[in-house]
């Protein structure tokens, strides 16, 4: 399992390298986008300039741009958004939370939500109750959640004046103001969650269901309920838990398109924004940063069906198997 570990955690930091100098040469052969600059900044900016080498060959600089990330965790410096000249990390950490709030609460409302309406479904499949479920399903998978948006923001923020139409912003994430402001968004992004929880519970707990050793338990006196949370539930919980943790990663990377609809101040607005202004250091930085979620929730997912179910032996060998 350790030689595992450390041989996916390798081949992650490689893939990461590998993405990474892909994207910087692709980023440098692309036009400079500074035409002129604040008054005052021009020696500023040429000092910059000179110290990340940007008058050098492109691997110059790619050298001089990793001996930064490794050594100073220095990604560059705003050039077209933000302060100009603002550290990279400085500027995208003022955006996380933004996200971070949206899309917690999306996950909170998701999860639980599509547990229940699953264990429903399975529990009574090829019933009423089931079809009306299905039919949810397949109206929350097939619609895109920026439809859900406009449709919120009209009905209930526009026509019925519940919620305000866009994100209030600022530092005050306490307040009710700032909630009321976040409830249209929240609900956006977690229609689709909430279908595909539901339908991954209701598959797997009804093939759990019919298993032999659900008709042993009701035999030793258990009845149907105890039986289904007891034993079904729980077990029908161990393919689906990993996928589940990797979710909760993915509430750092936010939703470009529904952040951008409520004008939320968050990490996918601004990567929509930096690909716009032609803001190559933090597009790159961002671009880096969805792929460091990705191959990180790939990590953790392989290695929890290890650490959830001990008859999983991740990476083992057939050999050592039998």
């Amino acid at each position: 399992m350790l030689k595992y570990i450390l041989k996916r955690i390798a081949l992650a930091i490689a893939t990461f390298f590998i993405i990474m100098t892909i994207i910087f040469v692709l980023i440098k052969l692309l036009p400079n986008p500074i035409q002129a600059v604040p008054g005052g900044m021009d020696k500023a900016l040429a000092d910059m300039r000179e110290a990340w080498g940007y008058n050098k060959p492109i691997m110059v600089q790619y050298g001089i741009f990793l001996k930064n990330i490794l050594t100073k965790w220095d990604w560059g410096f705003c050039t077209t958004m933000g302060t100009f000249l603002q550290p990279v990390t400085q500027y995208l950490a003022s955006k996380l939370p933004a996200t971070i709030y949206i899309n917690i609460f999306s996950y909170i409302l998701s999860l639980p939500l599509g547990i229940f309406f699953g264990i429903i479904a399975a529990i009574h499949k090829n019933k009423w109750q089931d079809h009306v479920i299905q039919v949810f399903i397949m109206f929350f998978i097939s619609v895109p959640s920026f439809v859900y948006a406009f449709l919120l923001q009209y009905f209930v923020g526009f026509k019925f004046n519940l919620c305000p139409l866009i994100f209030k912003g600022g530092n005050d994430y306490f307040t009710w103001a700032m909630f009321h402001s976040a409830i249209m968004p929240i609900l956006s992004l977690s229609f689709g969650p909430i279908a595909s929880n539901m339908r991954l519970i209701r598959a797997e707990l009804t093939e759990t269901l019919t298993s032999e050793y659900m008709l042993l338990a009701r035999t030793k006196g258990l009845t149907k309920s105890q039986a289904t949370f007891r034993h079904a539930f729980r077990n029908s919980l161990v393919p689906l838990l990993p996928s589940f943790l990797a979710d909760i990663l993915g509430i750092l990377g936010g939703s470009m398109i529904i952040e951008q609809i409520f004008a939320i101040p968050g990490i996918g607005q601004t990567y929509l924004l930096a690909f716009n202004n032609k803001d190559y250091s933090v597009f790159m930085a961002l671009n880096m940063f969805y792929v460091g979620i990705g191959l990180l929730a790939g990590i953790i997912t392989d290695l929890s069906y290890g650490i959830i179910d001990p008859r999983i032996h991740v990476g083992g060998n057939k050999s050592n198997e039998l």
